[in-house]
């Protein structure tokens, strides 16, 4: 069997190419040790061109990518082969923070309230990660948007979300997201403002870890997303709110996998056929940075 592993930045981004070859690496070993043969696009080569080249001789596929040209890159996959991330449509909802913040607003879920004036988190509508976020009561830029800064702790749920879209009536199972664990974050404010991720630590023990899961499933399965998804939330005493909703693998798979007794490749692809277990099983404790370098205790 053959499967794409096509990361972008390894070849396309330096800034954020050590924390994708991370991703890349840890889905490689596991998608080998599970007796998968893996492509991954050639070094200096157009990336869609390459997707649609080795997608015609792969069973399946997963990008990872920017969120704002994930959908397009994840559009040529699903032509080609077997997507075994999340869906197109809803990665492209995903990517416009400002109107994903709405849609989980109009279902009950705690999101940052909208600011135009004053301090407030700026960030871009169509961003990655903290590229770009600050805290400002200066103007915004194009393609902007201000959100309520919010006092807390940062934290973030990996989950693996079954089939919703796409040979649906063969996989569709009904079943929540498969929790892998959550995750306390590493953020950081400068002396000017700007936000910046420096990794975490994974498994983190949280007397609101149930409540958590819970508003993160709520949120994936009302964007309709599948596959690895991350869910970026900021806790305090009296709310859950989330922050960002990544509908890929982030930096966290790296201090997961090293815990987990279960290979991560085996997960995604058998929640893309509807066969994800009920658990799965964490073993100590991993801090990993933001370029995925992993210390395991």
């Amino acid at each position: 069997m053959n499967i794409l592993l096509a990361e972008y930045t390894v070849s396309h981004d330096p800034a954020l190419a050590p924390e994708g070859r991370a991703m890349l690496d840890v889905l490689t070993r596991s998608f080998t040790k599970i007796g998968y043969t893996v492509y991954t696009p050639e070094e200096g080569k157009n990336f869609a061109e390459e997707i649609t080249r080795l997608g015609k001789i792969c069973d399946e596929g997963l990008v990872i990518a920017p969120d704002h040209l994930l959908a397009g890159y994840t559009k040529k996959l699903e032509d080609v082969t077997r997507s075994i991330g999340c869906n197109s449509f809803s990665i492209a909802v995903c990517a416009n923070k400002k109107r994903t913040g709405q849609i989980l607003r109009s279902h009950g879920i705690d999101v940052p309230g909208e600011v135009e004036s004053g301090k407030r988190i700026v960030k871009q509508i169509s961003g990655c990660g903290a590229v770009g976020v600050r805290i400002t009561d200066g103007p915004l830029e194009d393609g902007e948007f201000g959100q309520e800064y919010i006092e807390g702790e940062h934290f973030s749920i990996s989950l693996i979300g079954s089939r919703v879209v796409g040979e649906t009536c063969l996989y569709y199972t009904g079943s929540a997201p498969l929790f892998l664990a959550l995750n306390r974050q590493d953020i950081r404010f400068g002396p000017d403002g700007t936000v910046s991720y420096h990794g975490g630590e994974t498994p983190f023990l949280h007397p609101r870890k149930e409540e958590m899961f819970e508003l993160a499933s709520k949120a994936v399965t009302v964007l309709g997303c599948q596959g690895y998804v991350g869910i970026d939330l900021v806790v305090t005493p009296g709310r859950i709110v989330i922050v960002d909703v990544n509908p890929r693998p982030t930096t966290s798979i790296v201090g997961i996998a090293a815990c987990m007794e279960e290979e991560i490749g085996q997960l995604i692809l058998d929640a893309s056929y509807g066969k994800a277990p009920v658990s799965v099983h964490l073993n100590g404790h991993a801090r990993f940075t933001a370029d995925g370098k992993v210390t395991y205790d």
